[in-house]
C-alpha cells in the first residue's frame, strides 16, 4: 500500500519535472471595428483544460486598441499580422507535459455588463509550442449602448415634460470603444439608432435619435400623462450586422 501511495507520489512528481511551459496569446476584437483592451476596461479570458475543466491561466487583455490604419483602412494579404507590441491581449502561460485540448473563453468587454458578449473556441496546445503574434482571436459582435436621459428610475413630473417632450439621449459606441459620428470610420449615418418608449407596458411610441456629436444620440418623444414609461435604445447596422440595445424605465408623476 505504501509503495502505491509512494508510485503515485513519484509519477506526479514526473510529470510536473518534465511539464514544458507554452504560452498562448489571446485577443478580443470588436466586429468591424478594433481590439478590445485597456480604454474600456478589457476583456476577461479563461483557458480552460476541455477534460475536466480545470483552469490553466485567466486575466485581462490589456493594451491599446490596435493601429487604426492597418486594421480598417488596408488591404489584408494572407498572413497579415494585425497586432503590434502595444496591442491589446492576454498572453496566458501554461505548464503542460502532454498535447491538451484547451477551450479559450473570452467575456468582453468585461466592465460593460449590458454589453457583454460571452464567446469561445477551442484547440490543441502542444507543449513548448507557443501561438504569438496576432494568436487566437476572437470576434465580439455588437454595440456598447448606455442610456443617459432618463435615468434610471427617475421620477419625472408630467408638468416639466409636458410642453417639450421627454428629451432621450445615449452614448453609443463599437464593443472596443471605438467612437461613432458622421461621415467617422464608424459612420452613424450607415446605422439606424432608434427609441422603443411604452406606457403601462404597452406599445407608446418610436422615434429615430439624431447624433449631433462623437457618440451622442438624441430625440424627443411628447408624453400626454402620468405612467410608468420603459425606454429601449437599440442599434443596427445591416451592412455589418452588428446589434446593440440598452433599457431604462422611469416613472411620470401627475
Amino acid at each position: 500500500m505504501k509503495r502505491s501511495v509512494l508510485f503515485a507520489v513519484l509519477f506526479s512528481l514526473c510529470l510536473h519535472v518534465f511539464a514544458t511551459e507554452t504560452k498562448l496569446m489571446v485577443r478580443a476584437k470588436a466586429k468591424d471595428a478594433k481590439f478590445v483592451g485597456s480604454s474600456i476596461g478589457g476583456a476577461h479570458i479563461i483557458v480552460r483544460n476541455t477534460i475536466n475543466g480545470q483552469i490553466l491561466a485567466e486575466g485581462i487583455t490589456t493594451g491599446s486598441t490596435g493601429n487604426t490604419g492597418l486594421i480598417m483602412k488596408t488591404p489584408k494579404d494572407r498572413f497579415t499580422q494585425l497586432a503590434d507590441d502595444k496591442t491589446a491581449g492576454f498572453l496566458a502561460v501554461v505548464d503542460i507535459s502532454e498535447p491538451t485540448f484547451v477551450r479559450v473563453e473570452v467575456i468582453s468587454p468585461i466592465s460593460r455588463k449590458n454589453a457583454q458578449v460571452h464567446t469561445s473556441t477551442e484547440l490543441w496546445l502542444i507543449p513548448g509550442k507557443d501561438i504569438l503574434g496576432d494568436g487566437v482571436v476572437l470576434e465580439i459582435p455588437g454595440f456598447v449602448i448606455d442610456i443617459l436621459t432618463p435615468n434610471t428610475h427617475q421620477y419625472i413630473p408630467l408638468e416639466s415634460i409636458k410642453s417639450t417632450g421627454l428629451d432621450v439621449k445615449a452614448n453609443i459606441v463599437m464593443m472596443c470603444g471605438c467612437p461613432i459620428e458622421k461621415g467617422g470610420i464608424w459612420d452613424s449615418e450607415a446605422m439606424e439608432v432608434k427609441a422603443v418608449v411604452k406606457k403601462d407596458g404597452q406599445a407608446f411610441g418610436e422615434l429615430t435619435l439624431a447624433n449631433p456629436s462623437r457618440n451622442l444620440f438624441e430625440g424627443n418623444v411628447k408624453i400626454d400623462g402620468a405612467g410608468s414609461y420603459q425606454v429601449l435604445v437599440y442599434a443596427y447596422n445591416p451592412a455589418t450586422g452588428n446589434t446593440g440595445v440598452d433599457i431604462i424605465n422611469c416613472v411620470v408623476t401627475e
